[in-house]
């Protein structure tokens, strides 16, 4: 970054765009002389955007080529374009939009490329080998915690080619209106969550006895009809106290342990490769450094016949028109207007609209509404054909690129993406989070190399090099496909694995709790 013989760098994205946002660590005060010939009329924090031209008040505000919002009032060329000097525009009437499907573009295939995975009988293929306990409700929380400390020390070390054990514990399963047409949503979920590629059809279900979620609706029908073994209830009468119920629970465990340990890697392309794209502590620079390298890599595995996911329906709802020209077919784009619908209702059942989205973390990165960040964000989808709609907890079932309906809760969001069939997350980040799932492993990809610097062992990849103009935007996004494809193999571990970190499963539970 830094100070240049022309001036302070910025970064402009599209020709008719009449802002530009400041790329100097620590942003750049009034005076300061900009790359493009303009003198600084405020102090502007970095990430944040200054004006190209003088505004008059209501005049439209673009970014990305798009309108983000009108001028509250007169803006003079060089002001620093602040939240109060922007007025939100009203949400895209969906009825009134048009979607025009096209068939998948020509694109070149990715040949040659293949990773290191785990077959599973069900067809899919995991990037970890791990047992997972699930509960079927949120009583046996506290007994999942204390046996998945206790197998870790006593019975995971016997079993060097299982990776990890992980209890799916959730805030479900009883107090909550089961029957309500909503609670399709937390139940699929869970039920989904089992079936993960990464563990390896060999879930064990953890119950209590008398919830309302029966642990048996968490087992998918299969041709052994022996599979309820698969089921302990902590009220089965044949436990004697507190210790027959770890016992049992530790014998189990160690007969899946057994049968995962037998499980080795195997090369298998990139078709059978199922990752999720997500966003959270967005800035300014996630739409210019992070997103568009991994809409990059996106694409790569795309060509290479693989599968990704990307969603957040409130980061979506902004610039789902130009998703809309994307769609595989009129189902899949009338699909894409169902999901925003839902969601708009959803929103207006609690008295807000998505404007709630945008935090202050956004706000101080130069993200001023939920627009701006929609237009960053879905540049995550990369360029080819959406293929599918998923709603929320639904599993993947066809290959290609995929939009999976989701709330934009980081670990909302990761729930319900594991839920849907990822083997590994990629997560960009601009101001920084600790986020993890247990499940998968999660690549952090950083906007700016400041933070990179200062995350040094948080974070997997810093993008921010290519607003400083050290990389491209494809370089960085084919430095992201290999290094997805080495974690993926397990030949290396993401920032978070190796640190141990992992945010607990939160399911979207939009039905009544009675």
């Amino acid at each position: 970054m830094g100070h240049s013989a022309t001036g302070y760098r910025t970064i402009r994205i599209n020709e008719r765009d009449n802002v530009a946002i400041i790329v100097e660590a620590g942003g750049l005060k009034s005076g300061a002389l900009l790359d493009n010939g303009i003198q600084l009329f405020d102090d502007v924090p970095q990430g944040h955007k200054v004006a190209l031209e003088d505004l008059t008040e209501d005049a439209p505000i673009i970014r990305y080529g798009e309108v983000i919002g009108y001028a509250e009032s007169d803006i003079v060329r060089g002001q620093w374009i602040h939240e109060g000097l922007v007025r939100m525009p009203d949400s895209p009437p969906l009825d009134q939009l048009s979607f025009m499907p096209r068939p998948a573009p020509a694109l070149v295939p990715l040949e040659g490329y293949s990773f290191e995975g785990y077959r599973n009988p069900d067809g899919t293929v995991g990037t970890r080998n791990i047992l997972g306990i699930s509960t079927s409700v949120q009583c046996v929380a506290g007994m999942g915690n204390l046996v998945v400390k206790r197998i870790k020390e006593k019975l995971l070390p016997k079993y060097p080619n299982v990776d990890d054990v992980v209890v799916l514990n959730h805030s479900y399963g009883c107090g909550v209106a089961i029957n309500a047409p909503a609670a399709i949503i937390p139940i699929r979920t869970l039920k989904n969550l089992t079936r993960n590629p990464n563990l390896g059809n060999e879930v064990m279900v953890l119950g209590l006895g008398c919830e309302k979620l029966e642990p048996k609706q968490l087992i998918t029908p299969v041709a052994d009809s022996n599979k309820h073994k698969d089921i302990l209830e902590l009220q089965d009468e044949r436990f004697q106290g507190f210790a027959g119920m770890v016992d049992g629970i530790m014998a189990m465990a160690q007969q899946k342990l057994e049968r995962l340990n037998q499980r080795k890697r195997e090369t298998c392309p990139v078709a059978d490769l199922v990752v999720g794209m997500q966003c959270g502590g967005s800035d300014a620079f996630s739409g210019v450094t992070a997103n568009p390298a991994v809409g990059f890599a996106t694409d790569l595995i795309v060509r290479a016949g693989g599968t990704v996911l990307f969603s957040e329906v409130t980061e979506v709802r902004d610039g789902v028109q130009k998703l809309l020209h994307r769609v595989a077919s009129e189902d899949v784009g009338r699909a894409l207007i169902r999901e925003m619908k839902w969601y708009d209702r959803y929103l207006e059942l609690g008295g807000v609209d998505r404007s709630a989205n945008t935090t202050p973390g956004n706000k101080a990165g130069g993200l001023n509404n939920i627009v701006e960040k929609s237009l960053g964000s879905i540049i995550k989808s990369g360029t080819s054909t959406i293929v599918d709609v998923l709603a929320p907890g639904e599993r993947v079932r066809r290959k290609g690129l995929i939009f999976a309906a989701t709330p934009a809760s980081d670990f909302i969001c990761g729930t319900l993406q594991l839920a849907s069939g990822i083997s590994l997350q990629v997560f960009t980040t601009g101001r920084g989070t600790p986020y993890g799932l247990a499940m998968a492993p999660v690549v952090k990809v950083s906007s700016r190399s400041d933070l990179s610097q200062r995350w040094f062992d948080l974070i997997d990849l810093d993008a921010g090099n290519i607003a400083s103009g050290q990389a491209t935007i494809e370089e960085t996004g084919w430095e992201l496909f290999r290094l997805i494809l080495d974690v993926a193999s397990g030949r290396k571990q993401s920032a978070a694995e190796t640190l141990g970190l992992q945010n607990d499963l939160v399911l979207f539970n939009p039905a009544p709790i009675t």
